[in-house]
C-alpha cells in the first residue's frame, strides 16, 4: 500500500482477515507501530483504522495483549440486508452456510402466533449451519407460511438460493418492511450441542426469534437462530438523527 493508505483502506483489510479466517478468535493483532510500518502511515491513522474495527465488534483491547479478535460473530438482519443489495450474496467473507434439513412442520408455539396461525399448522422449514472460518456460529432454522413456497417452490429443495427472504419477496412483489429481533438464552438441546461443537454437559445458547414483515404486512419468514455462549450477536444502529435530514 502507499503513503496515501487511509484507515478505511487498513481497516477493510484487516476486517476481511477476521472474516476468512486469517485471523481467527483470540489471536492478536500487529501492534500500532507493526501497521504504522507495514502501510507507511501515521499512528493517528493506525489507530483511527484499530478505533473502526473495534467498534464493529471484530477486535477487543486485552490488558498486557493488546488487541485481539474478539470471538465469533453473527450479524443481525439489517447487515445481511445491506450485505445483499451490495453483493447479491447473504453471507460475508469466511462465511458458509450448510442446509442440514428441509421439509414441512406443523407450527409449535414459538412459531405459530408469529406466523398468524394455529399450532400444528404445516409450514415449511429450513435448517442451515452457518461457519465462518470453518467454525460453526449459528444453526439458523427459517419457517415459511404457505403462500410464499407457493411463489418460491425452490425452498422446499435442500439447495442454497442466495437470500431466500430476497427472493420470496421478489416474487410477491412486495419489498421487506421491518423486522422484529427477539434475544433470549436457554439450555441447548442434544443435536444443537452437537451441530455447533459444544461438548460441555450443560450448555447455554442464545436464542434469537426473527419476524419478517413486507410492506403489506404479511409476514415472509420466521427465523429461529441458535449461537453458542461464545459467539457475539452484533447489532449496529445508528443515532444521527440529522443523517435522514434534508
Amino acid at each position: 500500500m502507499s503513503e496515501t493508505t487511509g484507515y478505511a483502506e487498513i481497516a477493510a483489510h484487516y476486517r476481511q482477515q477476521i472474516q476468512d479466517g486469517t485471523l481467527r478468535p483470540g489471536d492478536t493483532m500487529p501492534s500500532l507501530r507493526q501497521v504504522c510500518e507495514q502501510f507507511g502511515v501515521a499512528n493517528t491513522t493506525a489507530n483511527r483504522a484499530y478505533r473502526a474495527l473495534k467498534m464493529e465488534g471484530l477486535t477487543l483491547p486485552r490488558a498486557g495483549v493488546g488487541t485481539v479478535v474478539a470471538g465469533p460473530i453473527s450479524n443481525n438482519i439489517a447487515a445481511r440486508v445491506r450485505l445483499h443489495e451490495s453483493t447479491g450474496k447473504a453471507l460475508g467473507g469466511g462465511e458458509s452456510s450448510r442446509i442440514v434439513e428441509v421439509g414441512t412442520v406443523g407450527a409449535d408455539e414459538l412459531v405459530a402466533p408469529r406466523l398468524d396461525v394455529s399450532p400444528g399448522t404445516p409450514v415449511h422449514v429450513r435448517r442451515r449451519l452457518v461457519s465462518r472460518g470453518g467454525v460453526p456460529v449459528h444453526i439458523s432454522s427459517s419457517y415459511y407460511p404457505s403462500y410464499v413456497i407457493a411463489v418460491t417452490p425452490e425452498l422446499a429443495e435442500p439447495v442454497s438460493t442466495g437470500g431466500s427472504r430476497e427472493l420470496a419477496a421478489e416474487r410477491l412483489g412486495v419489498a421487506q418492511d421491518h423486522v422484529l429481533e427477539e434475544v433470549t438464552s436457554r439450555m441447548a438441546t442434544e443435536s444443537e450441542k452437537a451441530a455447533l461443537g459444544l461438548t460441555a454437559g450443560d450448555v447455554v445458547v442464545t436464542q434469537v426469534v426473527r419476524t419478517v414483515h413486507l410492506a403489506d404486512g404479511r409476514v415472509v419468514e420466521v427465523a429461529v437462530k441458535i449461537a453458542g455462549g461464545a459467539t457475539i450477536l452484533r447489532w449496529a444502529t445508528s443515532l444521527n438523527t440529522q443523517q435522514d435530514v434534508g
